[in-house]
């Protein structure tokens, strides 16, 4: 039976994390507070597997609860204790009494709670924020109020998630320095690294990349690449502004090397940070570009240019 309840298990597993955090994350709005998601998670994980021990069904936070409980003063978990024991009380003792209540009286309480929850200010004012943001605001609302919670949330998150990458998309770019970065941005008084400070020697290119370079950035990469006239000796790439680097991302740097030997170009990289060189040795990169072609900042990555083509150091 494994794999055929798996499926259905990290489905509910998924939606139970994300509706908790949701609920969390509603909760910290309207109290002022900050909770613990790993604590949540943890909580919430242990108590779904011992729960169907005693017949019981997956459980996860409720927005409407807590928001009540909020609106009521609740602040600590002693709230969903006293939830919790009420509700037990009611169900053990009076069951038979709790039936008797008309459905229209606990509607009428959920359209208060309903209303007291929705903030509607804080909505409206959302429409001020970026089309594409407003887009995905829309559909999970409309599909919250047509379908279900669950379709609205997994519907946001994709959206969410591809809206992500194309923003990290679009701000990622690579060029040849002097091109790719304009004189008010970086050639500051104050800044050592600025442009205009650099002593770079003849022979020796230097290339910037800027943002995430991932799947959805690799082929403004490649184009930068492809745009170089003339192979220098020397290729510096300097990606100081580069914190994360996936698989893609390391495909482009390898085709790059493959291309920079085959023009007798030698590659020597700067400003490299921990996630990338950590996956550059993992990928087996580092060791095929030379250790002693990847350097922290852009000074010894000039000293070793300089090296590689003779020239005399600065």
């Amino acid at each position: 039976m494994v794999p055929i309840l798996f499926p259905d298990a990290v489905a509910i597993a998924l939606l139970g994390a994300i509706e908790s955090l949701l609920s969390a994350v509603v909760a910290d709005g309207m109290a002022g507070t900050r909770h613990r998601p790993n604590m949540e998670l943890l909580a919430q994980g242990f108590a779904n597997l011992i729960s169907p021990l005693f017949g019981g069904i997956p459980a996860t936070g409720a927005i409407a609860r807590t928001a009540t409980n909020v609106k009521n003063g609740g602040r600590t978990p002693i709230a969903g204790i006293v939830h919790a024991a009420t509700l037990l009380v009611i169900a053990s003792f009076f069951g038979r009494a709790a039936g008797w209540i008309p459905l229209s009286a606990l509607a009428g309480i959920l359209l208060v709670v309903a209303w007291n929850m929705s903030e509607w200010r804080v909505f409206a004012g959302l429409f001020r924020s970026p089309r594409s943001d407003v887009v995905v605001l829309l559909v999970t609302f409309g599909l919250t109020v047509l379908v279900d919670l669950s379709v609205a949330i997994q519907t946001g998150m994709v959206l969410a998630s591809f809206l992500f990458m194309r923003r990290m998309a679009l701000i990622s770019d690579a060029g040849p320095m002097r091109r790719a970065l304009r004189e008010d941005e970086d050639d500051d008084a104050d800044d050592p690294d600025a442009t205009a400070r650099l002593d770079v020697p003849p022979g020796v290119e230097i290339f910037e990349v800027y943002g995430a370079l991932f799947f959805g950035a690799a082929s403004k990469f490649k184009d930068a690449v492809r745009r170089v006239e003339r192979p220098p000796p020397v290729l510096i790439l300097r990606m100081r502004h580069v914190l994360a680097i996936d698989a893609t991302g390391l495909r482009a740097l390898e085709d790059l090397l493959d291309k920079t030997r085959r023009d007798r170009t030698q590659l020597v990289l700067s400003g490299v940070h921990a996630q990338p060189l950590v996956a550059l040795e993992r990928s087996g990169l580092l060791a095929r570009i030379g250790e002693e072609n990847v350097h922290g900042h852009i000074s010894a990555a000039l000293v070793r240019a300089r090296e590689l083509v003779g020239a005399p150091a600065s």
